[in-house]
């Protein structure tokens, strides 16, 4: 069976929207959470999360992190990485996604139950992160067609 032709472009684009919403949190880290466009209030509050003590991990920010991540997967979700035949591609494609769940699952504890406030940028990057492992997951183990 072969892979569905939407797929590269569309985990690619996924990926740098990624990188985009990343980028701006990562920007709002470093100078000010002010700059987010979201509420400070309530239960959604991006500026409680953005600067709680889980924002960052071992002193390096989420957000940087996430932004590591989405310029990998640019990179490994790109047209010319899923055309590919280097097996090291899929399984480098496959482990970020399995670790980037695991993470992400962490990143929604921490905002429901210990910060109990919830990001709206966080939300939009979780959702993406969770695209790209759906359709990784589901499409990402199929050698090239160059392979076969």
């Amino acid at each position: 069976m072969s892979r569905p032709t939407w797929v590269a472009p569309a985990s690619f684009a996924i990926a740098i929207a990624g990188t985009a919403v990343a980028t701006y949190l990562t920007i709002a880290h470093f100078t000010s959470p002010k700059v987010l466009a979201c509420v400070s209030t309530g239960v959604v509050n991006c500026e409680r999360v953005t600067t709680s003590a889980q924002s960052e991990v071992f002193g390096v920010p989420v957000a940087l992190i996430g932004l590591a991540w989405f310029l990998a997967m640019s990179g490994l979700c790109s047209p010319w990485a899923w055309r590919s035949a280097a097996s090291w591609i899929r399984t480098a494609r496959l482990a970020a996604v399995w670790t980037s769940m695991a993470f992400v699952l962490w990143l929604v504890y921490a905002e429901l139950f210990v910060i109990r406030a919830i990001c709206l940028w966080c939300t939009v990057v979780h959702v993406l992160a969770f695209a790209l492992f759906v359709i990784v997951v589901l499409y990402g183990s199929e050698a090239a067609e160059d392979e076969r």
